[in-house]
Protein backbone atom coordinates (compact mmCIF):
# COMPACT_ATOMS: atom_id res chain seq x y z
CA UNK A 1 0.00 0.00 0.00
CA UNK A 2 0.66 3.48 -0.90
CA UNK A 3 3.51 5.58 1.83
CA UNK A 4 2.39 9.08 0.61
CA UNK A 5 2.23 12.20 2.84
CA UNK A 6 -0.39 14.22 3.12
CA UNK A 7 0.08 17.88 3.98
CA UNK A 8 0.42 19.16 7.59
CA UNK A 9 -2.71 21.36 7.58
CA UNK A 10 -6.08 19.17 9.02
CA UNK A 11 -8.53 20.64 6.13
CA UNK A 12 -10.95 18.91 4.58
CA UNK A 13 -9.78 19.48 1.01
CA UNK A 14 -6.15 18.31 1.86
CA UNK A 15 -7.83 15.01 3.05
CA UNK A 16 -10.32 15.25 -0.05
CA UNK A 17 -7.13 15.36 -2.23
CA UNK A 18 -5.10 12.19 -0.37
CA UNK A 19 -7.91 10.10 -0.86
CA UNK A 20 -8.60 10.99 -4.40
CA UNK A 21 -7.12 7.91 -5.93
CA UNK A 22 -9.57 5.59 -3.98
CA UNK A 23 -12.53 7.61 -4.55
CA UNK A 24 -12.05 7.86 -8.35
CA UNK A 25 -11.29 3.78 -8.51
CA UNK A 26 -14.79 3.55 -7.01
CA UNK A 27 -16.23 6.43 -9.45
CA UNK A 28 -14.77 3.79 -12.17
CA UNK A 29 -14.99 0.43 -10.78
CA UNK A 30 -16.49 -1.62 -13.54
CA UNK A 31 -16.80 1.53 -16.11
CA UNK A 32 -15.39 -1.13 -18.65
CA UNK A 33 -14.56 -4.35 -17.90
CA UNK A 34 -11.58 -6.03 -19.65
CA UNK A 35 -10.77 -6.66 -22.71
CA UNK A 36 -12.91 -3.43 -22.86
CA UNK A 37 -14.51 -4.20 -26.23
CA UNK A 38 -18.23 -2.92 -26.40
CA UNK A 39 -18.87 -6.65 -27.80
CA UNK A 40 -17.67 -8.30 -24.73
CA UNK A 41 -20.97 -10.08 -23.04
CA UNK A 42 -19.74 -7.95 -19.44
CA UNK A 43 -19.83 -5.17 -20.86
CA UNK A 44 -23.23 -5.58 -22.24
CA UNK A 45 -24.21 -5.14 -18.42
CA UNK A 46 -22.40 -2.08 -16.94
CA UNK A 47 -22.69 -0.07 -13.59
CA UNK A 48 -23.52 -2.31 -11.06
CA UNK A 49 -22.33 0.08 -8.17
CA UNK A 50 -23.68 2.72 -6.42
CA UNK A 51 -26.86 3.22 -9.04
CA UNK A 52 -29.48 5.49 -7.20
CA UNK A 53 -32.14 5.41 -9.96
CA UNK A 54 -36.19 7.07 -9.67
CA UNK A 55 -37.76 5.93 -6.80
CA UNK A 56 -41.05 4.86 -8.58
CA UNK A 57 -38.59 2.54 -10.50
CA UNK A 58 -36.89 0.79 -7.69
CA UNK A 59 -40.06 0.40 -5.77
CA UNK A 60 -41.48 -1.04 -8.91
CA UNK A 61 -39.16 -4.11 -9.23
CA UNK A 62 -39.79 -5.34 -6.01
CA UNK A 63 -38.83 -5.04 -2.00
CA UNK A 64 -36.64 -2.81 -1.28
CA UNK A 65 -32.83 -4.12 -0.17
CA UNK A 66 -32.00 -2.07 2.95
CA UNK A 67 -28.29 -3.73 3.08
CA UNK A 68 -24.68 -1.84 3.32
CA UNK A 69 -24.36 -3.32 0.31
CA UNK A 70 -24.47 -1.01 -2.58
CA UNK A 71 -23.98 -3.33 -5.22
CA UNK A 72 -27.99 -3.17 -5.69
CA UNK A 73 -29.88 -0.40 -7.69
CA UNK A 74 -31.27 1.62 -5.01
CA UNK A 75 -33.27 5.22 -5.11
CA UNK A 76 -31.02 6.76 -1.99
CA UNK A 77 -28.16 6.24 0.11
CA UNK A 78 -27.80 6.39 3.47
CA UNK A 79 -24.62 7.25 5.85
CA UNK A 80 -24.52 7.91 9.66
CA UNK A 81 -21.13 8.05 11.11
CA UNK A 82 -19.69 9.35 14.75
CA UNK A 83 -17.67 13.25 15.18
CA UNK A 84 -16.02 14.47 17.86
CA UNK A 85 -16.67 18.21 17.37
CA UNK A 86 -17.54 21.48 19.02
CA UNK A 87 -20.44 23.90 17.03
CA UNK A 88 -18.23 25.51 15.26
CA UNK A 89 -16.84 22.67 13.49
CA UNK A 90 -17.33 22.88 10.02
CA UNK A 91 -18.51 20.04 7.58
CA UNK A 92 -17.95 19.50 4.39
CA UNK A 93 -19.84 17.09 2.41
CA UNK A 94 -18.74 15.69 -1.65
CA UNK A 95 -21.16 14.35 -3.49
CA UNK A 96 -19.89 12.11 -6.40
CA UNK A 97 -20.98 10.12 -9.27
CA UNK A 98 -21.10 9.40 -13.26
CA UNK A 99 -24.12 10.83 -15.62
CA UNK A 100 -24.99 8.20 -17.83
CA UNK A 101 -24.15 10.01 -21.79
CA UNK A 102 -25.04 8.10 -24.67
CA UNK A 103 -22.82 7.88 -27.62
CA UNK A 104 -24.93 7.91 -31.61
CA UNK A 105 -22.88 7.31 -34.15
CA UNK A 106 -24.38 8.45 -37.53
CA UNK A 107 -23.82 8.79 -41.49
CA UNK A 108 -24.34 11.32 -43.48
CA UNK A 109 -26.54 10.32 -46.53
CA UNK A 110 -26.19 11.37 -50.22
CA UNK A 111 -29.28 13.67 -49.38
CA UNK A 112 -27.43 15.57 -46.79
CA UNK A 113 -29.79 13.37 -44.26
CA UNK A 114 -28.13 11.66 -40.89
CA UNK A 115 -29.18 8.00 -40.21
CA UNK A 116 -28.11 6.08 -37.01
CA UNK A 117 -26.02 3.33 -37.31
CA UNK A 118 -23.96 0.78 -35.15
CA UNK A 119 -20.65 1.83 -36.34
CA UNK A 120 -18.62 3.61 -39.13
CA UNK A 121 -15.37 4.21 -40.71
CA UNK A 122 -13.83 6.46 -41.35
CA UNK A 123 -10.02 6.38 -42.64
CA UNK A 124 -9.60 3.22 -40.97
CA UNK A 125 -10.59 4.16 -37.76
CA UNK A 126 -13.65 3.07 -36.26
CA UNK A 127 -16.72 4.60 -34.52
CA UNK A 128 -19.19 2.76 -32.40
CA UNK A 129 -22.44 3.49 -30.63
CA UNK A 130 -21.92 2.96 -27.31
CA UNK A 131 -22.47 4.66 -23.17
CA UNK A 132 -20.25 6.78 -21.85
CA UNK A 133 -20.30 8.89 -18.89
CA UNK A 134 -19.38 11.87 -17.25
CA UNK A 135 -18.10 12.74 -13.68
CA UNK A 136 -19.90 14.66 -11.36
CA UNK A 137 -18.79 16.50 -8.24
CA UNK A 138 -21.60 18.78 -5.99
CA UNK A 139 -20.05 20.50 -2.81
CA UNK A 140 -22.31 21.40 0.71
CA UNK A 141 -20.84 22.89 3.89
CA UNK A 142 -22.43 23.42 7.01
CA UNK A 143 -21.29 23.91 10.94
CA UNK A 144 -22.06 21.29 13.24
CA UNK A 145 -24.51 23.51 15.32
CA UNK A 146 -26.23 24.87 12.18
CA UNK A 147 -26.97 20.59 11.56
CA UNK A 148 -27.98 20.36 15.09
CA UNK A 149 -30.54 22.82 15.08
CA UNK A 150 -32.34 21.29 12.08
CA UNK A 151 -31.53 18.97 8.90
CA UNK A 152 -30.17 20.96 6.14
CA UNK A 153 -31.30 19.35 2.18
CA UNK A 154 -29.65 20.69 -0.97
CA UNK A 155 -30.84 19.95 -4.40
CA UNK A 156 -28.19 19.34 -6.61
CA UNK A 157 -28.63 18.71 -10.44
CA UNK A 158 -26.61 17.74 -13.36
CA UNK A 159 -28.10 18.89 -16.56
CA UNK A 160 -28.62 17.00 -19.74
CA UNK A 161 -27.36 18.62 -22.85
CA UNK A 162 -26.21 17.65 -26.62
CA UNK A 163 -22.72 17.93 -28.59
CA UNK A 164 -22.24 17.30 -31.64
CA UNK A 165 -19.07 16.20 -33.12
CA UNK A 166 -18.35 15.99 -36.95
CA UNK A 167 -16.59 13.47 -38.85
CA UNK A 168 -14.57 14.20 -42.13
CA UNK A 169 -12.42 12.39 -44.11
CA UNK A 170 -8.95 12.69 -45.41
CA UNK A 171 -10.61 15.02 -48.36
CA UNK A 172 -12.53 16.93 -45.92
CA UNK A 173 -15.43 15.89 -46.59
CA UNK A 174 -18.32 15.35 -44.05
CA UNK A 175 -18.95 11.55 -44.07
CA UNK A 176 -20.88 11.44 -40.46
CA UNK A 177 -21.33 13.12 -37.00
CA UNK A 178 -20.98 11.62 -33.38
CA UNK A 179 -23.95 12.79 -31.40
CA UNK A 180 -23.17 12.92 -27.24
CA UNK A 181 -26.61 13.42 -25.27
CA UNK A 182 -27.13 12.88 -21.08
CA UNK A 183 -30.63 13.73 -19.42
CA UNK A 184 -31.22 16.11 -16.60
CA UNK A 185 -30.49 13.90 -13.21
CA UNK A 186 -31.39 15.33 -9.91
CA UNK A 187 -30.79 14.58 -6.36
CA UNK A 188 -31.62 15.96 -2.62
CA UNK A 189 -28.43 15.61 -0.37
CA UNK A 190 -29.38 16.04 3.51
CA UNK A 191 -27.40 16.59 6.46
CA UNK A 192 -28.20 16.41 9.71
CA UNK A 193 -26.33 15.47 13.19
CA UNK A 194 -28.02 13.96 16.52
CA UNK A 195 -26.44 13.33 20.14
CA UNK A 196 -25.03 9.88 19.97
CA UNK A 197 -25.32 7.77 23.15
CA UNK A 198 -21.68 7.79 24.64
CA UNK A 199 -20.41 9.00 28.26
CA UNK A 200 -18.86 12.06 26.13
CA UNK A 201 -19.79 14.29 23.69
CA UNK A 202 -19.94 12.62 20.28
CA UNK A 203 -22.43 13.44 17.23
CA UNK A 204 -24.34 11.02 14.98
CA UNK A 205 -23.79 12.60 11.21
CA UNK A 206 -26.06 11.01 8.85
CA UNK A 207 -25.71 12.15 5.06
CA UNK A 208 -28.79 10.96 2.63
CA UNK A 209 -28.44 11.02 -1.00
CA UNK A 210 -31.47 10.45 -2.60
CA UNK A 211 -32.65 10.31 -6.54
CA UNK A 212 -35.31 12.95 -7.21
CA UNK A 213 -36.34 12.54 -10.61
CA UNK A 214 -40.07 12.32 -10.59
CA UNK A 215 -40.64 12.45 -14.98
CA UNK A 216 -39.41 8.72 -15.27
CA UNK A 217 -42.55 6.15 -15.91
CA UNK A 218 -41.73 3.14 -13.09
CA UNK A 219 -42.11 0.63 -15.22
CA UNK A 220 -39.38 1.52 -17.55
CA UNK A 221 -36.14 -1.16 -18.49
CA UNK A 222 -33.28 -0.78 -16.65
CA UNK A 223 -31.45 1.13 -19.63
CA UNK A 224 -33.92 3.82 -19.54
CA UNK A 225 -33.73 4.34 -15.53
CA UNK A 226 -29.64 4.52 -16.27
CA UNK A 227 -30.36 7.74 -17.80
CA UNK A 228 -31.55 9.06 -14.74
CA UNK A 229 -29.48 7.77 -12.26
CA UNK A 230 -26.51 8.74 -10.29
CA UNK A 231 -24.30 6.05 -10.73
CA UNK A 232 -21.19 5.10 -8.50
CA UNK A 233 -22.68 7.35 -6.34
CA UNK A 234 -20.26 8.43 -3.07
CA UNK A 235 -19.38 10.90 -0.78
CA UNK A 236 -16.41 12.46 1.04
CA UNK A 237 -16.70 13.90 4.14
CA UNK A 238 -14.22 16.09 6.01
CA UNK A 239 -14.50 18.17 9.19
CA UNK A 240 -12.47 21.17 10.26
CA UNK A 241 -11.62 21.53 13.83
CA UNK A 242 -13.16 17.96 14.50
CA UNK A 243 -12.45 14.19 13.84
CA UNK A 244 -14.35 11.36 12.94
CA UNK A 245 -14.46 7.68 15.05
CA UNK A 246 -13.98 4.61 13.08
CA UNK A 247 -17.14 2.19 13.05
CA UNK A 248 -14.81 -0.93 12.26
CA UNK A 249 -12.49 -0.36 15.22
CA UNK A 250 -14.09 2.32 17.51
CA UNK A 251 -12.80 2.94 21.32
CA UNK A 252 -14.74 0.89 23.87
CA UNK A 253 -16.84 4.32 24.82
CA UNK A 254 -18.44 4.62 21.46
CA UNK A 255 -18.99 0.91 20.67
CA UNK A 256 -22.41 1.13 21.22
CA UNK A 257 -22.83 4.40 19.40
CA UNK A 258 -20.99 2.77 16.15
CA UNK A 259 -23.21 -0.06 16.78
CA UNK A 260 -26.31 2.43 16.07
CA UNK A 261 -25.30 3.77 13.18
CA UNK A 262 -27.30 2.63 10.09
CA UNK A 263 -25.77 2.64 6.76
CA UNK A 264 -27.81 1.74 3.78
CA UNK A 265 -26.23 1.34 0.55
CA UNK A 266 -23.17 2.73 1.22
CA UNK A 267 -20.55 2.21 4.16
CA UNK A 268 -18.33 4.80 6.04
CA UNK A 269 -14.32 4.05 6.56
CA UNK A 270 -11.67 6.67 7.80
CA UNK A 271 -9.97 7.92 4.55
CA UNK A 272 -7.04 10.19 3.54
CA UNK A 273 -3.00 9.80 5.15
CA UNK A 274 -3.20 6.82 7.35
CA UNK A 275 -3.76 7.77 11.18
CA UNK A 276 -5.76 10.83 10.18
CA UNK A 277 -9.22 10.99 11.46
CA UNK A 278 -10.55 14.58 9.38
CA UNK A 279 -12.02 12.64 6.01
CA UNK A 280 -14.47 10.03 5.81
CA UNK A 281 -15.36 7.72 2.39
CA UNK A 282 -18.92 6.72 2.57
CA UNK A 283 -18.25 4.44 -0.59
CA UNK A 284 -21.02 1.24 -1.63
CA UNK A 285 -18.16 -1.12 -2.01
CA UNK A 286 -17.01 -2.11 1.47
CA UNK A 287 -13.26 -1.36 2.25
CA UNK A 288 -11.48 -1.03 5.25
CA UNK A 289 -10.51 2.14 7.03
CA UNK A 290 -7.21 4.75 5.96
CA UNK A 291 -8.01 2.49 2.24
CA UNK A 292 -5.09 3.19 -0.82
CA UNK A 293 -3.71 2.36 -4.33
CA UNK A 294 -0.49 0.37 -4.55
CA UNK A 295 1.72 2.82 -5.19
CA UNK A 296 3.24 -0.16 -8.36
CA UNK A 297 -0.16 0.52 -9.85
CA UNK A 298 0.63 2.61 -13.40
CA UNK A 299 -3.01 3.82 -13.54
CA UNK A 300 -6.90 2.80 -13.51
CA UNK A 301 -7.90 -0.30 -15.22
CA UNK A 302 -11.51 0.01 -14.40
CA UNK A 303 -11.22 -3.16 -12.27
CA UNK A 304 -9.63 -2.08 -9.40
CA UNK A 305 -10.39 -5.54 -7.22
CA UNK A 306 -8.24 -7.44 -9.79
CA UNK A 307 -3.96 -7.62 -10.11
CA UNK A 308 -2.91 -4.70 -12.36
CA UNK A 309 -0.32 -7.29 -13.64
CA UNK A 310 -2.60 -9.89 -14.71
CA UNK A 311 -5.22 -6.97 -16.59
CA UNK A 312 -1.69 -5.45 -18.47
CA UNK A 313 -0.43 -8.75 -19.75
CA UNK A 314 -3.80 -9.71 -20.72
CA UNK A 315 -4.35 -6.56 -22.44
CA UNK A 316 -1.01 -7.33 -24.23
CA UNK A 317 -2.26 -10.48 -26.16
CA UNK A 318 -5.30 -8.58 -27.72
CA UNK A 319 -4.76 -8.92 -32.04
CA UNK A 320 -4.96 -5.64 -33.65
CA UNK A 321 -8.66 -6.04 -34.79
CA UNK A 322 -9.12 -6.39 -31.23
CA UNK A 323 -7.57 -3.52 -30.28
CA UNK A 324 -9.25 -1.71 -32.66
CA UNK A 325 -12.23 -2.30 -31.70
CA UNK A 326 -11.22 -1.20 -27.70
CA UNK A 327 -10.25 2.20 -29.38
CA UNK A 328 -14.13 2.54 -30.74
CA UNK A 329 -15.61 1.43 -27.38
CA UNK A 330 -14.36 3.99 -25.13
CA UNK A 331 -11.66 7.02 -24.71
CA UNK A 332 -10.72 5.62 -21.65
CA UNK A 333 -10.05 2.28 -22.73
CA UNK A 334 -8.14 4.02 -25.81
CA UNK A 335 -5.72 5.44 -23.02
CA UNK A 336 -6.01 1.95 -21.19
CA UNK A 337 -4.22 0.26 -24.20
CA UNK A 338 -2.12 3.12 -24.89
CA UNK A 339 -0.62 3.14 -20.91
CA UNK A 340 -0.41 -0.40 -21.27
CA UNK A 341 1.28 -0.91 -24.86
CA UNK A 342 3.89 1.38 -23.64
CA UNK A 343 4.80 0.14 -20.21
CA UNK A 344 8.15 0.26 -19.21
CA UNK A 345 9.73 -3.09 -18.58
CA UNK A 346 11.15 -2.20 -14.85
CA UNK A 347 7.28 -0.60 -14.40
CA UNK A 348 5.94 -4.21 -15.51
CA UNK A 349 8.67 -6.04 -13.15
CA UNK A 350 7.25 -4.01 -10.17
CA UNK A 351 3.56 -5.31 -10.58
CA UNK A 352 4.70 -8.73 -10.45
CA UNK A 353 4.58 -8.27 -6.60
CA UNK A 354 5.89 -6.39 -3.36
CA UNK A 355 6.49 -7.47 -0.26
CA UNK A 356 5.60 -4.98 2.36
CA UNK A 357 6.80 -6.18 5.92
CA UNK A 358 9.06 -9.01 6.55
CA UNK A 359 9.21 -11.64 9.80
CA UNK A 360 11.20 -14.89 9.94
CA UNK A 361 8.99 -18.15 9.29
CA UNK A 362 9.32 -21.24 11.22
CA UNK A 363 7.31 -24.15 10.20
CA UNK A 364 6.14 -26.66 13.00
CA UNK A 365 7.31 -27.19 16.39
CA UNK A 366 11.00 -27.44 15.44
CA UNK A 367 12.20 -26.30 12.19
CA UNK A 368 14.78 -28.27 11.43
CA UNK A 369 13.54 -31.16 11.40
CA UNK A 370 10.50 -29.59 9.37
CA UNK A 371 13.00 -28.71 6.74
CA UNK A 372 14.17 -32.40 6.91
CA UNK A 373 11.35 -33.39 6.43
CA UNK A 374 10.61 -31.23 3.49
CA UNK A 375 13.61 -32.75 2.10
CA UNK A 376 12.60 -36.58 2.38
CA UNK A 377 9.40 -35.74 1.11
CA UNK A 378 8.44 -36.58 -2.44
CA UNK A 379 5.53 -34.23 -2.85
CA UNK A 380 5.43 -30.50 -3.24
CA UNK A 381 5.05 -28.17 0.11
CA UNK A 382 1.41 -27.23 -0.63
CA UNK A 383 0.22 -30.87 -1.05
CA UNK A 384 -1.92 -32.14 1.83
CA UNK A 385 1.20 -34.35 3.30
CA UNK A 386 4.04 -33.45 2.64
CA UNK A 387 5.00 -32.80 6.25
CA UNK A 388 4.30 -35.40 8.46
CA UNK A 389 4.19 -33.53 11.58
CA UNK A 390 0.69 -31.44 10.03
CA UNK A 391 -2.70 -33.48 9.87
CA UNK A 392 -5.63 -31.20 8.85
CA UNK A 393 -7.94 -33.56 9.55
CA UNK A 394 -7.34 -34.57 13.15
CA UNK A 395 -5.10 -31.36 14.19
CA UNK A 396 -6.19 -28.72 16.85
CA UNK A 397 -6.21 -25.34 18.15
CA UNK A 398 -6.70 -23.98 21.64
CA UNK A 399 -9.31 -21.40 21.17
CA UNK A 400 -10.49 -19.71 25.00
CA UNK A 401 -9.10 -22.64 26.45
CA UNK A 402 -11.35 -25.64 24.16
CA UNK A 403 -9.55 -27.49 21.62
CA UNK A 404 -10.74 -26.65 18.57
CA UNK A 405 -10.33 -29.29 15.71
CA UNK A 406 -12.19 -31.17 12.91
CA UNK A 407 -15.82 -31.46 13.37
CA UNK A 408 -16.18 -29.02 16.31
CA UNK A 409 -18.81 -26.13 16.42
CA UNK A 410 -17.83 -22.36 16.66
CA UNK A 411 -19.65 -19.22 15.95
CA UNK A 412 -18.03 -16.88 13.60
CA UNK A 413 -16.53 -13.10 14.60
CA UNK A 414 -14.65 -12.05 11.77
CA UNK A 415 -12.19 -8.91 12.79
CA UNK A 416 -13.38 -6.04 11.48
CA UNK A 417 -9.56 -5.07 9.64
CA UNK A 418 -7.26 -6.69 8.49
CA UNK A 419 -9.51 -9.54 7.00
CA UNK A 420 -11.66 -10.60 3.65
CA UNK A 421 -14.24 -8.02 4.20
CA UNK A 422 -16.85 -10.41 2.83
CA UNK A 423 -16.46 -12.11 6.24
CA UNK A 424 -17.60 -9.11 8.05
CA UNK A 425 -21.53 -10.49 6.33
CA UNK A 426 -20.89 -13.95 8.17
CA UNK A 427 -20.58 -12.19 12.12
CA UNK A 428 -22.53 -14.35 14.14
CA UNK A 429 -23.18 -17.14 12.08
CA UNK A 430 -22.39 -20.96 13.34
CA UNK A 431 -20.13 -23.02 11.76
CA UNK A 432 -18.82 -26.62 11.57
CA UNK A 433 -14.75 -26.99 11.44
CA UNK A 434 -13.51 -28.93 8.32
CA UNK A 435 -9.80 -28.76 9.44
CA UNK A 436 -6.95 -27.32 10.75
CA UNK A 437 -4.42 -26.01 8.73
CA UNK A 438 -0.97 -24.02 9.11
CA UNK A 439 -0.54 -22.03 6.31
CA UNK A 440 2.58 -20.18 4.59
CA UNK A 441 3.17 -17.41 7.08
CA UNK A 442 3.23 -20.14 10.13
CA UNK A 443 -0.75 -19.16 11.35
CA UNK A 444 -3.22 -21.60 12.19
CA UNK A 445 -6.23 -20.99 9.91
CA UNK A 446 -9.26 -22.74 10.64
CA UNK A 447 -11.63 -24.45 7.35
CA UNK A 448 -15.34 -24.14 8.13
CA UNK A 449 -18.45 -25.02 6.49
CA UNK A 450 -21.59 -22.67 7.28
CA UNK A 451 -24.38 -25.10 9.36
CA UNK A 452 -27.34 -23.52 7.49
CA UNK A 453 -25.43 -23.34 3.98
CA UNK A 454 -27.50 -25.59 1.92
CA UNK A 455 -24.22 -26.20 -0.27
CA UNK A 456 -22.54 -27.26 2.56
CA UNK A 457 -22.12 -30.82 1.85
CA UNK A 458 -20.91 -29.49 -2.11
CA UNK A 459 -18.53 -27.52 -0.48
CA UNK A 460 -17.41 -30.35 1.91
CA UNK A 461 -16.96 -32.35 -0.96
CA UNK A 462 -14.94 -29.73 -3.23
CA UNK A 463 -13.00 -28.81 -0.35
CA UNK A 464 -14.36 -25.21 -1.07
CA UNK A 465 -14.13 -23.70 2.71
CA UNK A 466 -14.56 -20.19 4.83
CA UNK A 467 -10.96 -19.85 6.57
CA UNK A 468 -10.94 -17.40 9.31
CA UNK A 469 -7.71 -17.45 12.22
CA UNK A 470 -8.68 -18.79 16.14
CA UNK A 471 -9.27 -15.49 17.54
CA UNK A 472 -12.21 -14.79 14.78
CA UNK A 473 -13.88 -18.09 16.53
CA UNK A 474 -15.88 -18.87 19.76
CA UNK A 475 -16.42 -22.49 20.59
CA UNK A 476 -20.10 -23.79 20.83
CA UNK A 477 -21.03 -26.83 22.65
CA UNK A 478 -22.36 -29.76 20.50
CA UNK A 479 -26.18 -29.78 19.63
CA UNK A 480 -28.07 -30.75 22.45
CA UNK A 481 -25.02 -31.08 24.70
CA UNK A 482 -25.91 -28.89 28.41
CA UNK A 483 -22.74 -26.66 29.10
CA UNK A 484 -21.29 -27.33 32.84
Amino acid sequence: MSSLRSPPVSSPAAGFEYARAVADAILYEGYLLYPYRRSSPKNRVRWQFGVLAPREVVAAAGPADTSVAGSADAWHQQTECLLEAPDEAEVHVRLRFLQLQHRAVERRTAAGAFVGVDALDVDGQRHLTFDEALPREFDVHASVGELRGGARTTEVTAPGGEEVEQLRDGAGTDVGRIVRRSWPVSATLTLETAAAEAPYRLHRLRVVTANSVTTVAADVARPEALRHSLVAAHTLIGVRGGRFVSLLEPPIWASRAAEGCRNVHTFPVLAGESGGRDVVLSSPIILYDHPQIAPESPGPLFDSGEIDEILSLRTMTLTDEEKREVRATDPQAAAILDRVDHLPEEVLARLHGAVRSLRPIRHGENAGESAAADEESALPWWEPGADAHLSPDTDAVVVAGVAVTRGSRVELQPRTHGTDAHDVFLAGRTARVEGVFLDVDDERQVAVTLEDDPAAELHQWRRRYHYFLPDELRPLPEEGAVSG
